[in-house]
């Protein structure tokens, strides 16, 4: 009778095979029974080395209406592979987090910062902070440090960090920071340690806040001291309003020193095994011009183009759009020339290569600054120009026209004061 059932359903629905589900402990195992229409025989074969296991009633009342195993049952069912098991390898990350300080005694070029610093964090007294600063001179990377000495594993709970990609305008101050200022903190780490009982709320690029965030800050400030640290991060401190500095311990970072940020490089080179010849070296540390994160990014750079050969002088050229000497040298003896075709075929040439304006005014600056052939009157008109042209590229002017009007106006600077 089962034998003329199948064949039965052979007929009528196609069936090659039939499948038969048994039950064994508490697991469902899938038996095949194959259906010769000729011979009339029955075959059955146990499929033990693939057995799908279906995990719950509902799979298995699916598995009976459809006669399929879904996608993700089936992949329950197949044991992981050790490939699978293997820990996946680290992502790499940017040179400038990967040696960013991790301790305050990691900082380097700020030693009274740091010393201050380290009293505060024994005492666990911090007061109110404000940074001042060029770029990447450590600022962020110092209160950072420091919050992981004071915080453990609690660090990045204990923490707000607002920088100026985020929206600091007043309505932010009042809701986002004000909320997380009022949060208490306690005393103790989940593993019974000592901890202190405030947070730190890190508002980087603070000169670029509002008078009116900075204002609304204030008041947060006073209100919340028992439970809130603040540290106000900036370059220019004269853009904080009075009422702030005066309630922060005020920090000077000044630029790092060239055999510092060569050193921190150096060390670089030997941990990531890169080679580079010494006046390349030497010529990334002079165009970082005291900035250690430029630095860091413009090596790696350099180091990811020649993917495992040296360094050369060129490589940094390329990577860092440095104005090579003939051209600044070409647009100089132009503007001596006082011949505005010439000036403009220069200016033409120059930009055709991409170059970037800002970059060319500042070594132009540099290289008439530094001349012994003009005197201090036309250094002193030159720079002035020099600086409206700058600000009108600031403000999204063109190129190509800032520097034709700055060439001319060299051009009869140099012609009333001539060259000694």
């Amino acid at each position: 009778c089962f034998v003329f059932l199948c064949d039965f359903l052979n007929f009528y629905f196609s069936f090659q095979f039939f499948l038969f589900v048994g039950y064994w402990f508490n697991d469902f195992r899938c038996v095949l029974f194959f259906i010769s229409s000729n011979t009339r025989t029955l075959k059955t074969t146990d499929f033990s080395t693939h057995v799908y296991k279906l995990q719950n009633r509902l799979s298995m009342q699916a598995f009976l209406k459809t006669g399929k195993i879904s996608k993700d049952d089936a992949a329950k069912s197949i044991p992981a592979s050790s490939s699978s098991k293997e820990k996946a390898p680290k992502k790499p990350t940017p040179w400038v987090e990967k040696y960013r300080p991790r301790t305050v005694d990691d900082v380097v070029e700020q030693k009274e910062i740091v010393s201050v610093l380290k009293q505060c964090m024994a005492g666990a007294d911090l007061p109110h902070l404000l940074f001042y600063g060029p770029p990447g001179t450590g600022k962020t990377s110092t209160i950072i440090a420091a919050a992981r000495q004071l915080f453990g594993d609690m660090f990045r709970e204990r923490i707000l960090e607002l920088n100026a990609s985020d929206d600091r305008g007043i309505q932010i101050i009042r809701d986002k920071v004000k909320h997380f200022a009022q949060l208490t903190a306690s005393n103790v780490r989940p593993d019974g340690k000592p901890c202190p009982p405030f947070k730190i709320v890190i508002l980087d690029e603070a000169d670029s806040m509002t008078h009116a965030a900075q204002a609304a800050l204030r008041r947060t400030i006073e209100k919340e001291t028992k439970t809130t640290r603040f540290c106000l991060i900036c370059n220019y401190v004269s853009c904080i309003i009075p009422p702030l500095t005066s309630r922060c311990s005020k920090f000077r970072f000044k630029p790092l020193g060239e055999g510092m940020v060569r050193t921190r490089l150096e060390m670089i080179c030997k941990e990531e095994n890169v080679q580079c010849e010494p006046e390349a070296l030497k010529l990334i540390v002079e165009t970082a011009g005291g900035d250690l994160r430029r630095a860091i990014t413009t090596f790696q750079s350099c180091a990811r183009l020649k993917a495992g050969q040296p360094i050369t002088n060129q490589d940094v050229l390329e990577v860092t759009g440095i104005v090579p000497d003939e051209f600044i040298n070409e647009i100089i003896e132009s503007c001596k020339s006082n011949n505005y075709k010439e000036i403009e075929n220069c200016v033409e040439k120059v930009m055709l290569e991409a170059y970037s304006a800002s970059q060319i005014l500042e070594q132009l600056h540099d290289e008439v600054i530094r001349s012994d052939v003009t005197n201090d009157m036309a250094k002193s008109l030159v720079a002035e120009k020099m600086a409206i042209c700058n600000h009108r590229l600031q403000e999204g002017s063109s190129e190509f026209v800032q520097l034709i009007d700055l060439c001319c106006s060299m051009a009869s600077i140099f012609q009333l004061h001539p060259f000694c």
